[in-house]
């Protein structure tokens, strides 16, 4: 894979490569987009270039469940946002995302199915990267390939080793990423961390987050053919070729193997092990230890764990414990998601609605309640904290925000969730280097730390 999309006399004679037919076909396009100038636009789009300095164009790719939050950042007119394209490989959802966002808007976007094209448009400044796992990654570098800014949902990437390359080019392209880990806009949790940081709870050594959910039966996959509507070669992408199975593409490819999901772990513990390795401010685990595995609706087609224990153990003897039950709604912390942090002198519960204070006897000091209404396990949607997340990316783009979530700090999140999927696909649990987080001592664990790509899609920076 070149490191654009450029199109070039090279790629033109490249045999088998899966974009080369696409950029021969919009290169000349591009070329003419580009030397036109204001010249063809109407006088509102003239009007648009000319009178917005700061105005952003972007571009939203995957417009399924996540949609929802996006709305209002786009919507507000204090976020002198454009919405140029919502791109997705499926028909039905472009058109169900262009009658909710009429809604909100009082324009219409372009509707794309090849994010390709969508990268490779110089009107863009930004993408909203909202597509399955397996695209996260990939689909952040070729955007930044193409200086693009890039806001890629949790988590940012499929395996660890695309954590790695995205830090690697962020820094060579020099443009804001941002993972949707929205907690990190969250005011009263940025409070209550900082107050934890100051000592109100003295050291903060363990960290327990959670997450529990009753999650139904699915179908078991069986071979289809691929539903009306869905460019399966564009949902593939950078992953190896297979024949659709059925009931893969909405939403159950989460649970159906390791070719485009990353199991709850990658789903949801992302948010709640951010939290804690925050409020610990650790970065790279020295050991890993797991205990999972499937319990629920033995026969059904999940093909991965549904119940998981974790722990990560870090230098200066602090640990993070996740405890992960995606069919068991037993709520053991007394509430469905949210973090525990224990500290010499007292402990803090913190979810996306609130924060309690507790001192070392158990004793409720403080509470300080949001009013977020993106606080549950809800599947999609939006709320306040969504929108603050993605206006602190667009405002730290236009440099008048620090940025909440740089890709790093996502990147060694994310790095939690893939070290517990390894240990319970390796079936052993390893030691960590705590400078970097790379597995030690088991090879099997080793083997998992990247991934086989589609011929054409390896990445090289």
């Amino acid at each position: 894979m070149t490191n654009n999309l450029k199109l070039t006399s090279t790629d033109m004679q490249k045999p088998n490569n899966p974009r080369r037919s696409f950029i021969k076909k919009t290169a000349l396009a591009t070329a003419s987009l580009s030397t036109m100038g204001a010249v063809g636009f109407s006088a509102k789009s003239y009007g648009n270039i000319l009178g917005a300095n700061d105005r952003l164009n972007v571009a939203i790719l995957g417009l399924g469940r996540r949609l929802g939050a996006f709305y209002e950042p786009i919507a507000l007119k204090s976020s002198n946002v454009n919405l140029v394209y919502l791109c997705d490989p499926m028909k039905s959802q472009r058109e169900k995302a262009a009658v909710n966002f009429s809604k909100h808007i009082d324009y219409q976007p372009k509707l794309e199915n090849n994010c390709l094209k969508v990268f490779e448009d110089r009107q863009v400044d930004a993408i909203i990267n909202a597509t399955p796992d397996h695209w996260h990654a990939p689909g952040t570098w070729l955007a930044l390939e193409n200086g693009k800014h890039v806001y890629v949902e949790k988590p940012c990437s499929h395996n660890p080793k695309e954590g790695e390359l995205l830090v690697e080019f962020q820094k060579k392209y020099g443009k804001v990423v941002q993972m949707g880990n929205q907690q990190r806009s969250s005011d009263h949790t940025i409070d209550i961390i900082k107050q934890i940081h100051d000592g109100v709870i003295g050291n903060a050594y363990l960290a327990t987050a959670f997450y529990t959910n009753a999650r139904g039966e699915v179908p078991v996959a069986k071979e289809a053919s691929a539903p009306d509507g869905l460019d399966w070669e564009l949902f593939q992408g950078p992953a190896p070729r297979k024949k659709y199975m059925h009931d893969t593409w909405d939403y159950n490819w989460h649970w159906y193997g390791w070719d485009y999901g990353t199991a709850e772990t990658g789903n949801n513990a992302t948010h709640e092990l951010d939290v804690a390795r925050w409020a610990l401010q650790t970065d790279f685990p020295n050991e890993v230890l797991v205990d999972a595995g499937k319990y629920h609706y033995i026969e059904d087609g999940w093909t991965m764990y549904d119940t998981m224990l974790a722990t990560f153990k870090f230098d200066e003897n602090k640990t993070i414990q996740w405890d992960g039950k995606s069919r068991n709604n037993y709520k053991t912390y007394g509430s469905d998601r949210g973090t525990l942090i224990f500290g010499t002198e007292g402990s803090v519960y913190v979810d996306r609605g609130k924060y309690e204070l507790f001192d070392r006897n158990g004793a409720k000091i403080k509470e300080v309640k949001s009013g977020s209404i993106e606080g549950s396990t809800n599947l999609g949607g939006g709320g306040d904290t969504s929108t603050g997340h993605v206006i602190n990316f667009f405002e730290a783009i236009r440099g008048k925000a620090t940025q909440n979530s740089p890709i790093d700090e996502g990147a060694k999140s994310t790095l939690l969730c893939h070290l517990a999927n390894i240990a319970y696909r390796a079936e052993e649990n390893f030691k960590c280097d705590p400078s970097n987080g790379h597995i030690l001592n088991s090879a099997k664990a080793k083997s998992f730390w990247s991934r086989e790509y589609e011929k054409g899609w390896e990445p090289k920076i």
